[in-house]
């Protein structure tokens, strides 16, 4: 029997995706008018642009489209009125979209907002191309854990881990020595602690290689995205946090590196496209075209690599000691991040504050016993307020 969605099957592959009209989506889309034929899509899910969700709603032929922010609501039913889709607005309607029939979910909603509708999905025993990092960062264990109980399945749709995923290829990861992720270095690779420190927004969301919402544009900047995406691929993958490493690759060509116990290494290389991996997740275990060309490395003539500077990037040493110390020290990361590059993209702290402002809110958690680990969803979201609220408490 033919998989859903592949080629002479009976049907197209019914898909959900939550975060349509974020960067994620908008790849999603242009993969899946490539192909229509292999492709149906059940709901779409936005988070306040509601005339950019009916777009998104109308091009692909959802039929329900929901809102996350019921301001949004009334673009929202103006943008699709004559229309056969059925809408609706609030966290309510962004369970029901994840839990609508569907092959595939893709989880591309930014930020902890994204965990309950991918647990809702991971609930439902459906298979989620995974994009929301903060799913795992926040509640790893506990999704995990849902995960085998409910026979859910997960594809991993960031770029690094997706070539992780493809590398691996099956292989137990007791043969594992080293998995590397590689980071491009973002616009502050080669400047100074002192002119990082004072680098405004503009300066920030100038990716060099990659088109990103602000947020991870922000998290790339000062290498604490690269932290989070540790603490996925430990969960993700069943590593230790000691065989994982971070390597700087400008040219952004290797994503994924895995070393393995009789010496030999696989890289997971591609183009830096997010069309890539989403074209591998949402036809997967087949292949389609992505619409971007393999690297062509005779033209590329050369790929460097270079160790990441934790002094000048202090966020991804953060990172990793809070990976290293486990409990509920990553879900209070992200939480403490979430503030800090929100009070960044405001204006009311410098880029030099990022980091300290996270570790000072960690401190403080420790401190207070507010990092036990969270057991359950419920648990997580409570230490995840409890570290926004510590983290507000010191902007103030």
């Amino acid at each position: 029997m033919k998989a859903a969605g592949a080629p002479g099957s009976a049907r197209p592959k019914r898909l959900v995706l939550l975060g349509a009209t974020g960067s994620i989506g908008r790849s999603c889309t242009q993969v899946i008018a490539a192909a229509p034929e292999r492709f149906a899509v059940e709901a779409v899910v936005g988070g306040r642009d509601g005339a950019a969700l009916a777009r998104s709603a109308i091009a692909l032929g959802a039929k329900f489209a929901a809102i996350a922010d019921p301001a949004g609501y009334p673009d929202l039913k103006a943008g699709v009125a004559g229309r056969q889709i059925e809408i609706a607005a609030g966290e309510d309607a962004m369970l029901e979209a994840a839990r609508r029939p569907a092959d595939l979910v893709v989880s591309g909603i930014v930020g902890a907002v994204g965990l309950a509708p991918t647990f809702a999905a991971i609930r439902e025993g459906r298979a989620v191309a995974l994009a929301n990092k903060e799913t795992l960062v926040c509640a790893g264990y506990a999704v995990m854990q849902a995960v085998k109980r409910f026979g859910a399945r997960l594809l991993p749709l960031d770029s690094e881990h997706n070539a992780i995923f493809q590398a691996l290829g099956g292989r137990d990861a007791v043969e594992i020595v080293r998995m590397t992720l590689t980071a491009s270095g973002g616009p502050f690779r080669e400047w100074s602690a002192e002119r990082i420190a004072g680098a405004t927004c503009a300066e920030a969301l100038a990716h060099p290689k990659w088109s990103m919402g602000a947020k991870i544009s922000v998290d790339s900047a000062s290498l604490m995205n690269k932290g989070l995406e540790l603490i996925e691929a430990h969960h993700l993958f069943a590593i230790a946090p000691e065989r994982l490493a971070v390597v700087v690759h400008p040219q952004s060509i290797v994503h994924g590196l895995i070393s393995f116990l009789d010496g030999s290494t696989i890289a997971g290389m591609a183009s830096p496209d997010m069309r890539t991996p989403i074209a591998h997740c949402l036809a997967y275990p087949d292949r389609i075209e992505s619409g971007v060309a393999a690297p062509d490395l005779a033209e590329l003539g050369r790929l460097t690599f270079e160790a990441p500077d934790l002094a000048r990037f202090p966020a991804l040493r953060i990172a990793r000691e809070a990976l290293a110390e486990g409990e509920g020290a990553p879900t209070a990361l992200n939480a403490a991040n979430e503030i800090a590059v929100a009070a960044f993209l405001d204006g009311r702290i410098g880029f030099g504050a990022l980091a300290p402002l996270v570790e000072r809110t960690l401190e403080l958690m420790r401190a207070a016993g507010e990092t036990s680990t969270p057991a359950t969803v419920a648990e997580a979201v409570a230490i995840h307020h409890i570290a926004r609220d510590r983290a507000s408490a010191l902007l103030a």
